[in-house]
């Protein structure tokens, strides 16, 4: 059942951080090719770099390919979509999936490093990762400052945070599953609610 639930959790940040990509790259009025791309720098990103630092073999969307066939005609025929029904493709637009990605990733990237024996900090460290370096390649190749450095909104500063939650979850007992769906959950709404509230991090100010 874990496994399960893992995966299905994993496939909803991958289709959530893909949105949030593709709509970006379609607001940038990207060509089909480079939304596509777009949309996959931002879903597997994250995950690819935590796999590449926990030596995870094979990555998890080679191992799930089904998910690249998905992300491709998403990325295909989302624009045609939002054209059609007259979707407007605001930055506002992209908040919530970036914010479901967040929390899923976070939560998911901090239980696969606990799983694989790192240390409380580092499993942590790998969910902030696995959470935020999608978006980060993603802002930096439709050439805007990342979002997730800029905004003065917390966003990093969730996962870690939600990660940690993880982590004392896990020393309850309670199921694996439920730890995870209860540091994503929190984590989304924390993200959903700070950017509704325009909730800001201390500025940096250079005396």
């Amino acid at each position: 059942m874990l496994e399960t639930f893992l995966i299905t959790l994993e496939a909803l940040g991958v289709l959530a951080f893909a949105l949030s990509g593709i709509m970006e790259a379609a607001r940038k009025q990207f060509d089909l090719v480079g939304v596509v791309m777009i949309g996959a720098v931002t879903a597997f990103g994250g995950g690819t770099l935590r796999d590449v630092l926990l030596d995870r073999r094979p990555f998890f969307w080679v191992e799930q390919e089904f998910w690249v066939w998905a992300l491709i005609l998403v990325g295909l025929s989302l624009p045609f979509f939002f054209k059609a029904n007259h979707i407007a493709l605001t930055e506002k637009a992209i908040v919530i999936p970036d914010a479901v990605g967040l929390g899923i990733f976070a939560a998911g990237g901090t239980h696969l490093a606990l799983v694989a024996g790192m240390s409380p900090m580092i499993a942590v460290l790998m969910g902030v990762i696995t959470a935020v370096a999608g978006g980060v390649l993603r802002d930096v190749l439709v050439n805007e400052v990342p979002r997730a450095f800029h905004d003065h909104q917390p966003y990093a500063a969730i996962a870690f945070a939600g990660g940690w939650v993880l982590v004392l979850l896990s020393y309850l007992n309670t199921p694996e599953y439920l730890d995870v769906a209860i540091a994503a959950i929190l984590m989304v709404a924390i993200r959903l609610i700070a950017v509704r509230f325009k909730i800001e991090l201390f500025r940096w100010r250079y005396l």
